[in-house]
């Protein structure tokens, strides 16, 4: 422990010294105060390819492409993945492996994580033996993109702040089309001069919205989950309409796509319905958790949305079958199931 005497030396230093702030004449408190100065001058640097290290934690569907558009940017990479086949692509590309989320983060600056379920999210940035927080540099910062928590967002970030580092809740929409395309909107909580520091990355992932404080970037994200999941019942509910009433469905989603029933969900997977192509963009079992987590915070506000809750008894449906793993597009399988029809390939509409 430092002794006092070299810790108030320490704070008499023009870049530490703050006549706006009061400072706790005890050592813990000049500590804190440290902390936080320190991480202050340390995220001042700007972010650029030649002065910032990037780790990246989470390779699958989404954070493959995500991770790439980095590191064709020039950014130095450092990746984890607990299946390291999945994060062959990056390595091929000159990405470094690490072998755990703390090795990520003390060879980084700035942390990103896409993983799958909020659990993944806590072991691997704040699990204390091999977590990326206990292995992350004073004015480091944490970018969880995975659809997650709020007050886990909220916890994440005061555990940042305690270790004199910085955090943000950045989840994205946009599937794997906007991953490949760096065209995802970007949902982000937390210090808003840290987001706006880290926009030189996110330019590179879509376009990044500011939503407020801590877990206000998974809050955005959790009502984009609830527009979207009523926006896909819609969706495949007009399309068995249109068979079942003799239409050519190609046609009608093409008809329809330029009218008031045009949406990004018809764009992303209206064709790809008609190829029965059920290839995930975005999986089943992680549209429910998320749809999960909006329940129950939906049940802590109490608010009742009985499209939320239809939408996710549909998706659960999905996995009852055995079918978690496939797209959120194949909701259509729920439907001709109730039915008893099954929606024959067609043409699939223009784009």
């Amino acid at each position: 422990m430092p002794s006092l005497r070299l810790l108030l030396n320490l704070l008499s230093l023009p870049h530490l010294r703050s006549q706006s702030t009061t400072i706790s004449l005890t050592s813990g408190g000049i500590i804190a105060h440290l902390r936080r100065s320190m991480a202050t001058a340390a995220v001042a640097e700007p972010v650029s390819p030649a002065k910032t290290r990037v780790g990246w934690i989470g390779t699958g569907v989404m954070g493959r492409s995500m991770c790439a558009h980095l590191m064709k940017a020039g950014y130095t990479v450092t990746v984890f993945n607990r299946t390291i086949s999945k994060a062959q692509p990056l390595l091929d590309m000159g990405a470094h492996l690490a072998s755990s989320p703390l090795a990520v983060a003390s060879q980084s600056d700035v942390v990103f994580s896409i993983v799958g379920f909020p659990s993944d999210v806590r072991s691997v940035l704040l699990d204390p033996s091999s977590g990326a927080l206990s292995g992350l540099r004073p004015g480091g910062v944490l970018v969880d993109m995975t659809t997650s928590d709020p007050s886990l967002a909220a916890e994440i970030a005061s555990s940042a702040v305690s270790k004199g580092c910085f955090s943000v809740d950045a989840p994205v929409s946009g599937g794997d089309r906007g991953a490949k395309n760096a065209t995802l909107a970007i949902f982000a909580g937390g210090d808003e001069s840290v987001v706006n520091r880290l926009n030189p990355l996110f330019s590179h992932l879509g376009k990044v919205n500011y939503m407020g404080g801590p877990g206000k970037g998974q809050y955005a994200k959790l009502g984009n989950q609830i527009t979207i999941a009523s926006t896909m019942l819609g969706l495949v509910e007009g399309m068995m309409y249109a068979h079942k009433s003799g239409l050519d469905v190609g046609l009608f989603l093409n008809a329809i796509s330029t009218g008031a029933a045009g949406s990004k969900s018809l764009d992303l997977y209206g064709s790809r319905i008609l190829k029965r192509d059920f290839e995930p963009g975005f999986f089943v079992n992680h549209f429910i958790k998320d749809l999960g987590i909006c329940l129950i915070e939906c049940q802590k506000m109490g608010l009742s949305l009985p499209g939320l809750a239809l939408a996710q008894q549909l998706y659960l449906s999905l996995k009852a079958h055995g079918e978690g793993n496939l797209g959120t597009q194949a909701l259509i399988l729920t439907l001709e199931r109730l039915n008893n029809v099954t929606l024959p390939p067609s043409s699939a509409p223009s784009s």
